[in-house]
């Protein structure tokens, strides 16, 4: 294969990327939208919107096929994969004590064990 060729496969698999990274925005940005409480919301908000953010990266380290901006890709790419689940995890928090999250829900509820504990610790001091 030559260099043009290598180009052509590297576009086409740019524009799969940017696409399936698009839908996967969208469908995080509908599933935020619809769904009906807080902790489903904050799922669709998360898990897919990292991997759009990921494949429209990727999709454009691959068009623009440069050093640098593929690097500052990766530092973008990296800062978003950490920042989601704190971002998501405070949220979840957030709704909990607020009494956004319906308990009737839940599988296991291991925050208020821990919150009626640390209630119980503050009151002994």
């Amino acid at each position: 294969m030559t260099a043009s060729d290598w180009g052509l496969v590297a576009d086409v698999a740019s524009a799969l990327c940017l696409l399936g990274g698009a839908f996967f925005v969208l469908a995080a940005g509908v599933g935020a939208a619809r769904f009906p409480d807080l902790l489903a919301r904050m799922h669709a908000g998360t898990k897919p919107q990292t991997l759009g953010l990921i494949l429209v990266l990727v999709g454009l380290a691959l068009r623009l096929r440069s050093g640098g901006a593929v690097w500052a890709l990766v530092l973008v790419a990296v800062f978003g994969l950490l920042t989601a689940p704190v971002a998501a995890h405070m949220v979840g928090r957030a709704g909990y004590r607020t009494g956004k999250v319906h308990s009737e829900l839940l599988v296991t509820d291991e925050l208020t064990r821990d919150l009626s504990e640390a209630v119980e610790r503050d009151a002994d001091d």
